[in-house]
């Protein structure tokens, strides 16, 4: 049995004083840091919008953020402009290890946005995680980061879909829990086969 610690978006943005805050979100840096060494492999996400990104409020006149819109794969939230590439926002919480094997950058595409690791949010573009894990032999995921009901949620599903044994630290996660959607994302992942501790 492959194992790998699959580390969510834990960036200076979604933690307090960044631009999609995650209430807590730096409380789940000590915890992420000691489970490292317990692992062989270990990735870490990046969320790493262009400027303008679609997913913006800012980008939609008229548009305030968690506004939803139709966009041509479903429906958006509209964000606060945050991880624009190279911004302090953007790069990991300072005291984060990032002595990992692998960092998977998303949401670089100017008109899709990208919650999982695995998938744009379209649903059908790649992001590479899946050949990289299927290359590597690994087989389990632990998942841990930022927040617990997008990036990691999706994150989670993605991995099922695909065939992979799931199991995410909710002490090592935070939520943004917008009108109920933390409560609605466990749910959804327990019904899917995902484990928790």
């Amino acid at each position: 049995m492959a194992e790998a610690l699959l580390v969510i978006d834990v960036q200076n943005d979604f933690c307090p004083g960044g631009n999609l805050a995650v209430p807590e979100g730096d409380q789940v840096v000590t915890p992420i840091n000691s489970m490292m060494d317990r692992f062989d492999t270990v990735i870490l996400t990046q969320d790493w919008h262009p400027s303008g990104h679609s997913s913006f409020a800012s980008s939609h006149p008229g548009r305030v953020p968690f506004d939803t819109v139709e966009m041509s794969y479903g429906q958006q939230v509209m964000w606060p402009d945050h991880c624009v590439q190279g911004s302090e926002g953007a790069a990991f919480h300072p005291q984060l290890r990032t002595d990992g094997d692998l960092i998977i950058r998303k949401g670089f595409r100017p008109e899709v946005d990208s919650y999982s690791a695995f998938f744009e949010n379209d649903q059908t573009t790649p992001t590479g995680l899946e050949g990289y894990l299927r290359t590597r032999g690994i087989t389990d995921l632990t998942l841990v980061g930022l927040a617990t009901d997008f990036c990691v949620a999706f994150s989670a599903l993605d991995a099922r879909r695909l065939g992979f044994s799931v199991e995410v630290v909710l002490e090592a996660c935070r939520a943004i829990d917008l009108d109920g959607s933390l409560d609605t994302q466990i749910e959804n992942m327990r019904q899917r086969g995902v484990k928790f501790s």
